[in-house]
């Protein structure tokens, strides 16, 4: 699931003038925008709040599968993908034609007031995909801290206890609930709290840490000695890779391990699985890989290829315990987005999606390897996945293994000018991580790397100018 770049001769690279230029391509039959970025940067200040931040100073106009260009004409190549949701690309001819037929016939009703078929097709679909063979039934909202709220919700009615615990590095949302479970401060929990009670932090194995898998459970289980109770324990949730913890896979250990302390004091397993589903790693559901199988699912991002939606898989006598007009939301299973989402599955499974992410992975940390060695070999310090959900790490130097995010920030800097785009995650801030849809050709995926590998070179220039 991991590798490392080998150590190489520290004999510092030739200085070399970045080349930097942004690849411009007209868009055909697009109108052209009346503001350029600088002025719509301008207008954001004004009327967006500072915590509202974006991760390029660009302005989308026309985006299509793994492409994108800007209301200025430049084109980028995109490794990004919405952070995640575009596994089936923009605006996958599928998807749109489906919601657009949607459109045709309603927009919103509320399924709570007058209920419609896309919603319960849809949850039909999610239930028949969703690993083990016990009954399922899915609850459908709009956001993915929506879902992780109502799993939650519904966790402490099924089973008449208060706590949840989370691991160290974890992120399940922005909301109250779902920051005191998300388990990085900076800059999602800062100057924000107090959390609500009854939700514990476990720790998450480690190498850089020097936590096993042992030292882990250890944990865990010290967790319930000190602080959490365990039979008024409602959850554990654990992401089977960590998202903006720094796309470090769940060692298989570890869940089947975690799976085994939940039957043992009655705790359910939440698989929070909003940015690792849909077949990113090879897999619909990440934590098939490990044969473990939760009792609930979170699920959001790349359900409905691009549409805001989101939900909670789950035992069927589990999601049943909460009483009639408990769960729900005005705008929860919307039927458009319901109906895009339903042709992102089909599309998934009819253009062969997840073999295509297993084989686009090992792509990905074929060629990185390649790049650290050639370009920055004591950069490089970790390559990372499952399937197309891939992570390069870097840092200052091989021996102190000092995390580096300012040596990241501008590899992505000169990725952007270069036109690549690219986001950071982790702990320190220190990896890069890749979303580029699933639909993506060999010869995009190649250009970006290309990209990404100038754009190396041009930050490790900079450091030896």
């Amino acid at each position: 699931m991991s590798s490392s770049v080998k150590k190489q001769s520290r004999k510092a690279p030739a200085k070399k003038k970045p080349q930097i230029a942004v690849v411009e391509t007209p868009i055909a039959d697009q109108p052209a925008s009346t503001q350029g970025n600088a002025a719509l940067i301008a207008r954001r200040e004004q009327a967006v709040p500072r915590g509202v931040a974006s991760a390029a100073p660009v302005y989308a106009r026309h985006a299509e599968n793994a492409e994108l260009w800007d209301v200025e004409g430049n084109r980028y190549i995109d490794f990004v993908g919405g952070i995640g949701v575009l596994n089936t690309g923009h605006r996958h001819p599928k998807v749109v034609e489906a919601a657009k037929a949607q459109e045709d016939h309603y927009t919103h009703t509320s399924f709570q007031v007058v209920p419609y078929e896309p919603y319960v097709a849809l949850a039909e679909k999610l239930n028949a995909l969703a690993p083990g063979q016990a009954p399922k039934k899915t609850l459908l909202v709009t956001t993915g801290a929506e879902a992780v709220e109502n799993a939650v919700k519904i966790a402490r009615a099924a089973t008449g206890r208060p706590g949840v615990i989370a691991f160290t590095g974890s992120y399940h949302g922005r909301t109250l609930l779902t920051l005191g479970m998300t388990g990085k401060v900076t800059p999602y929990k800062k100057d924000v709290g107090p959390f609500p009670a009854d939700v514990f932090r476990a720790p998450f194995p480690s190498v850089r840490d020097g936590i096993s898998v042992a030292d882990a459970i250890t944990g865990l289980k010290n967790l319930f000695l000190t602080d959490a109770q365990p039979d008024r324990v409602a959850a554990i949730i654990i992401e089977p890779v960590l998202g903006e913890g720094g796309y470090v896979p769940v060692p298989f250990e570890m869940l089947q391990q975690l799976r085994e302390i939940c039957d043992e004091h009655g705790i359910l397993l939440i698989a929070d699985e909003v940015q690792a589903g849909f077949g990113r790693t090879g897999t619909w559901f990440a934590i098939e890989h490990s044969g473990v199988v939760p009792d609930l699912i979170t699920v959001a991002k790349s359900m409905a290829g691009g549409y805001p939606l989101a939900g909670v898989i789950g035992r069927a006598d589990v999601m049943d315990a909460t009483a009639p007009g408990g769960l729900g939301g005005t705008y929860g299973g919307n039927p458009v987005a319901c109906a895009a989402a339903l042709a992102a599955i089909a599309a998934i499974e009819e253009e062969g999606l997840l073999a295509r992410s297993s084989a686009m992975g090992e792509t990905l940390k074929s060629r990185f390897s390649e790049i650290g060695k050639r370009s920055a070999p004591y950069r490089f310090w970790d390559i990372r996945g499952l399937g197309a959900m891939v992570a390069v790490e870097f840092v200052k130097d091989f021996d102190s293994a000092a995390p580096d995010a300012d040596f990241t920030k501008r590899v992505i800097g000169y990725a952007l000018k270069r036109g690549l785009l690219l986001l950071s995650c982790g702990m320190h801030g220190n990896a890069i991580r890749v979303m580029v849809p699933l639909t993506a050709s060999d010869a995009i995926i190649e250009e970006g790397l290309q990209i990404f590998e100038a754009a190396v070179q041009a930050a490790v220039a900079e450091e030896v100018a």
